[in-house]
């Protein structure tokens, strides 16, 4: 199924105005889209022509296809961009139960169905990096490469960890009215450097009116099941990459570990961010992404590995 729709113009409020790149990027032409995987109905968000190479972006827990809205404009430039909504999460159907591996598979469906040519990349943050992780261990012949950002591993995700220690804000709650559930926005974790044009987008984006209030798009048992393991990283049939934010959830001793684990020729940018980085620093996280995806062109950039933007 899809739709073709123009985006909504940000209708931000005076102390929030946003700038050029940002508005224009909320004007791009974009095709709502969603197809049937494994029985559930997965949403998605395609930007540029069909039939050229491009990428899958993967939001985080507890987030949605929307984080990417001012980012994947700037990235579909000569490529075609699919943003997802993970089941359970956003306008995408939910399930009895989660796990990385269906999510990959949903992400390699969306990325044939938006009509990406040849292997796709998929790029994943922090939640949507074990997915990225996980589509590169189950599909990694046929994919161009796998970029990680900030995506920790733990256990449990931060988002995981947070959740079942009932600390996070809004999980499950109820609002009695959609500016309530506004002002209750918060990302998990939380961080200090938010741009406000941003933080007002995603939060109008990220709820919906339910039968007992306004609430968040997600389903709280998205929490619950998926797990990400260090066995799965090793070395992978594609090109790696691993974006880490200074400010975030990967230490320089972790991003080591994860390296060691994947492959020695895996590229490393550290961005000056923090975890949550479409927030705080979307035009260097939007540098990053296009560095990496030029270095895999030119074989020499492997030497500025590690590099710190």
């Amino acid at each position: 199924m899809t739709t073709a729709v123009p985006h909504p113009p940000d209708q931000a409020s005076p102390e929030k105005i946003a700038p050029t790149w940002f508005t224009s990027a909320l004007a791009a032409p974009v095709d709502a889209r969603t197809v049937s995987v494994k029985g559930a109905r997965i949403a998605y968000r395609a930007y540029g022509p069909e039939g050229r190479p491009g990428m899958v972006l993967v939001h985080g827990g507890a987030a949605h296809a929307r984080w990417w809205d001012h980012i994947a404009p700037m990235l579909a430039q000569d490529q075609r961009i699919a943003a997802l909504d993970l089941s359970g999460h956003g306008d995408s159907d939910w399930r009895a139960n989660y796990d990385l591996d269906t999510w990959a598979l949903e992400a390699m469906t969306v990325a044939s169905d938006a009509g990406i040519a040849g292997r796709p990349v998929i790029i994943g943050h922090s939640m949507g990096g074990f997915v990225t992780w996980a589509a590169a261990s189950g599909h990694g012949a046929s994919l161009a490469g796998a970029i990680t950002i900030d995506s920790p591993v733990y256990d449990l995700s931060p988002e995981q960890v947070v959740a079942r220690g009932k600390r996070a804000t809004g999980h499950g709650r109820a609002y009695p009215s959609r500016d309530a559930a506004l002002a209750g926005f918060r990302p998990v974790p939380a961080q200090a450097v938010v741009l406000p044009y941003v933080r007002e987008h995603l939060a109008r984006t990220s709820i919906r009116q339910h039968s007992t209030g306004w609430g968040w798009k997600y389903d709280r048992r998205v929490f619950a099941s998926p797990r990400m393991s260090w066995s799965v990283l090793k070395p992978f049939e594609c090109p790696v990459a691993l974006i880490r934010c200074t400010d975030g959830m990967v230490s320089p001793s972790m991003s080591d570990a994860i390296l060691a684990r994947i492959e020695s020729t895996a590229s490393a940018i550290a961005l000056h961010a923090g975890h949550h980085v479409m927030l705080d620093q979307p035009l260097a996280l939007t540098a990053a992404l296009k560095a990496v995806l030029e270095g895999w062109r030119d074989p020499a950039w492997r030497s500025a590995a590690n590099a710190q933007l």
